[in-house]
Formats: structure tokens, sequence, C-alpha cells
């Protein structure tokens, strides 16, 4: 008999969840709260609600929360501050909705005096790994339930044949034949994952995109757009001032119709794998170049290189699932306030699957210097022969080493 009496299961309705839901009720003899994360996947949740009262779940059990603005102003606006960027590509879109999930499940199962959480991830994937360091860090007691470890329905085919078995309502959506791709959406990004690009020599579809056009596709007329910033994060668009998830959902727009964001990657997965996927991130390719341009006036040179030298360590952490992780914190700190002086506007152009940068200021922060950096006359604001020295002084290990190996 199971020492687990009640579960928060992070459910979408879909397949793989809905199966879960009867698993869990049969498998464990334990009643189960629902769990859907609004993070801004664009679908309707409704009806999530909808299949859970169909399989028993009473409504107060039932919880479907609108996190976007949590989700933007908490996770993806610190991360941009840092510029983030996981293996040279990957802007981390799914990554970084992973603590947010974990977290609510947790405070949920303190809610509801469930004992354990769940989840669909496949013991294949990152997900997995996100969603327990993180419910861990949260919660050390917790127990974790994960189907894809313990049942033997490990295809497509036994999870239709279980749910018909069992009339469990689910919706199949089939795209041009076949299995659907596996996707994971949220304000931030979108991908795709499964079918033919398991061979990660084949082209995607272009039928497979759902946010952009493509590049050749795209308006014939670039689009100018302006960035607020103020403390490092965007408070406007074009003058118009908006909360974290407006802008994001406002640049994802203008990105999407001019092609912008699309990436197709093969990655390095935490559990040892190559993982083909193809990824979305309209508004987060502006916000990357934009955020950078802002930073190349406000920040001092020094601090700069080590937020880059810091931004990869700090990738793999989001990537590996280490957000609530004591140096992902005392990163964030060191980011954060750096990020202080991080204020003005950038202006980029939008053209055919580009982000152009045509210009960037700051009234307040600008360590830009006209007088100085100047190709005219500067005034005597710098004074060119000072340069003798320092470059006498940097190049005497060097010639020391060559006259070494003259004498050799």
């Amino acid at each position: 008999m199971s020492d687990i009496k009640k579960a928060v299961l992070a459910y979408s309705g879909g397949l793989d969840t809905s199966v879960i839901l009867k698993w869990l009720q049969d498998t464990y003899q334990c009643e189960v709260v629902t769990f859907t994360a609004d993070v801004g996947q664009g679908e309707e949740l409704e009806p999530a609600r909808a299949k859970a009262l169909k399989m028993g779940i009473t409504p107060e059990n039932i919880y479907i929360d609108d996190l976007r603005e949590e989700f933007v102003r908490d996770f993806v606006f610190p991360m941009f501050r840092a510029n983030t960027v996981y293996e040279g590509e990957y802007l981390l879109g799914t990554s970084i909705a992973r603590p947010l999930i974990a977290k609510r499940l947790i405070e949920i199962a303190a809610e509801t005096n469930s004992q354990a959480i769940s989840h669909g991830a496949t013991g294949k994937g990152n997900d997995q790994v996100r969603f327990e360091l993180g419910a861990y860090a949260l919660n050390p007691n917790i127990k974790v339930i994960a189907p894809w470890r313990e049942w033997d329905l490990l295809s497509r085919e036994k999870l239709m044949a279980y749910a018909e078995k069992h009339g469990i309502p689910v919706e199949m959506k089939h795209k041009q034949g076949g299995s659907p791709y596996s996707m994971d959406a949220n304000l931030l990004h979108i991908s795709y994952e499964g079918r033919h690009l398991e061979d990660p020599a084949a082209e995607a579809e272009e039928s497979m995109w759902r946010w952009s056009v493509s590049p050749e596709n795209a308006p014939d007329a670039a689009e100018y757009l302006e960035l607020e910033y103020s403390q490092g994060d965007i408070v406007a668009l074009n003058g118009t001032k908006m909360s974290p998830a407006a802008v994001l959902a406002k640049l994802n727009e203008l990105g999407g119709k001019h092609g912008i964001g699309r990436l197709d990657l093969v990655e390095n997965r935490y559990v040892g794998m190559k993982s083909r996927g193809c990824y979305e991130t309209p508004g987060g390719t502006i916000m990357l170049k934009a955020h950078r341009a802002i930073e190349s006036i406000t920040l001092d040179r020094e601090v700069a290189h080590l937020k880059d030298d810091l931004m990869p360590r700090y990738a793999s952490m989001i990537y590996n699932g280490y957000w609530w992780s004591p140096e992902r914190r005392a990163i964030q700190t060191l980011i954060d306030h750096t990020q202080s002086t991080v204020n003005g506007w950038v202006r980029v152009k939008l053209y055919k699957g580009n982000v152009i940068v045509v210009g960037r200021d700051s009234k307040t922060d600008s360590l830009f210097d006209s007088t100085i950096a100047t190709f005219e006359d500067d005034k005597g604001a710098y004074d060119q022969k000072d340069a003798a020295g320092f470059i006498k002084l940097n190049a005497l290990r060097l010639r020391i080493a060559a006259n070494l190996q003259k004498r050799k």
C-alpha cells in the first residue's frame, strides 16, 4: 500500500498526462490534484478542466493558473539580463519555464497537503531533471512520481491503447499524417521535436513553423522598433509603456512577421545524448540583440567582459535545471547589480530574418564620450603619445621571449 495519499500532477490534458492521471489513480490509489500552467502557450486551457472533471477530479483539486507575467518578469527578463545563450545558439525557451512550473507544483502540494508531485517528462529528456531538481531545492522531502521511469507504456501506440481501454478522452491532432511533432510552447518560444526531425540531415517542413513566416516570404519593407530600457529590462516599445508579458508578446508578433527567430539545432542533452530540435524565438532574438546594444554604451569594459565570461556557465545552470541553486542565485545577484546603469533606448530594424541595430543612447548612463572617440580634432582630450608606453609595457614579456629564442 502506497504512503502517497495525494499527488499534484503537472497536467496539460494531452495524451501523456491524461493517461498519467488515470495511471496514478489505479497504480497509487491516490487522490490527484491537477495543475495546468498558462505560461503563454497560446492554447485554450479550459478543456483541461473539463477533461479533469471527466476523470473524477473534484473542482477544488483543479488548478489552472495564469503565470505569464511572473514567467516573463521573474524568469525570462533576469535570464536576458545575462545575455544568456546555450551552446552558442539556443535561447533556453523550454528550460526557463521549468523552474516556475516546479515552484508552483511545490506550492500547490503544500496548499493541498499532497505528499508527491508527478510529471510527464520522459526518462530520456532534460525536463525530468529540471522539474525534479527544482522540486527538491524547494522541498527536499517531496516525493516525485515519474511514470515514464516506472511503466511499460513506452510508445505512443501503447498510450493510445491504454486511453481507449480506460475510456480516457484524448484528442490527437495529426499533421500531414503520422504522429504529431512533440511541441512545447510558452511566451518565449515554441519547440518542435520528433517525426523526421530525428534525422539531423532532413530539413524541417515549412508547414511545421507556427509563429513565423519564412524570411523569403517576410515583408519587403523593413520595420523600425525602439526599445526603452530601465535597469536592464524593456519597459516600453515605440514609446508605449508595457508590462513584461505584453512586451514579449508584441516582440513575438513583430519578429514572427519578419521571419526572425527560427533555429535548427542539435544540442547536447544533460542525460548524455545529442538531440535535434527546431525552435521559434522571435521576441527573444530581438531582445538579445537589443540588450547587448544598450549594454555596449552603458557597461564598463571589464564588467561587460566578466559577464561574457560567466554567461556560458550561467546558461548551463539553466539548461541543466539549477535555477534554484545557490550558484545561480549568486551569479544573478552580480548580473542584476551590473544592470543598474543599463538605461536608455535601442533602435532596431527588422528585415527578412534579421535584427539590425541602427541606434542606441542613454542620456543618464552612457560611457560613450564622443570628444575622446572622435576621428576629428579632439582638442587634447586624448594624448595619443600615451599609447607608446602602454604598448611597450605590454610587449615586454613578448620581447624577452623573442630574444631568448634568438639566443638558442
